[in-house]
């Protein structure tokens, strides 16, 4: 599987996530990840959407309320060799990094925490990944992997992605 999407949930849903903007722009200026950052965006009129989003070429990272819960998300864009659990690790790797310069950002510092025990992952490509019963089951052995004793729980309807929520 390739191309997972892994949010990180806030601790509280009232952080000033315009704030964003300004984090996300000095990151590009400074390099602050191991990707190519490449640009920001203000999504934040759109209802339970994206929020603001910092577009990489490896992946895009997004302050969201989508499902109308605050939280990180990293979208992996490009393809990554090595196995699934691999690359949800990848991806997992990706956003605890952002999550924790987020927390120590001086625009974020005491208003933003993260919830390291709740975590949702999708496989954003229902062609290849579609959501059904077997195509979770033979995510399970990666999500055990990268989250050795959580539980995990199959989520959504078919027509969405395959989501898990992890707790």
């Amino acid at each position: 599987m390739q191309h997972f999407k892994v949010k990180l949930f806030a601790t509280a849903q009232d952080a000033p996530v315009h704030e964003a903007i300004a984090v996300f722009h000095r990151w590009i200026q400074e390099s602050a990840l191991d990707e190519t950052l490449i640009d920001v965006a203000d999504y934040l009129h759109v209802p339970q959407g994206p929020g603001i989003i910092l577009v990489a070429h490896e992946g895009i990272y997004s302050l969201d309320t989508e499902n109308g819960r605050l939280g990180l998300t990293y979208t992996r864009r490009t393809e990554l060799d090595g196995t699934d659990e691999e690359r949800l690790r990848q991806a997992v790797g990706a956003v605890g990094r952002a999550a924790e310069l987020l927390e120590s950002s001086r625009e974020f510092h005491g208003k933003l925490a993260f919830d390291r025990g709740q975590w949702e992952v999708a496989v954003n490509d229902r062609l290849l990944a579609p959501n059904t019963a077997e195509t979770y089951e033979k995510l399970l052995p990666a999500l055990a992997g990268v989250f050795p004793g959580k539980r995990f729980a199959h989520v959504g309807e078919r027509r969405q992605l395959l989501r898990v929520a992890v707790s």
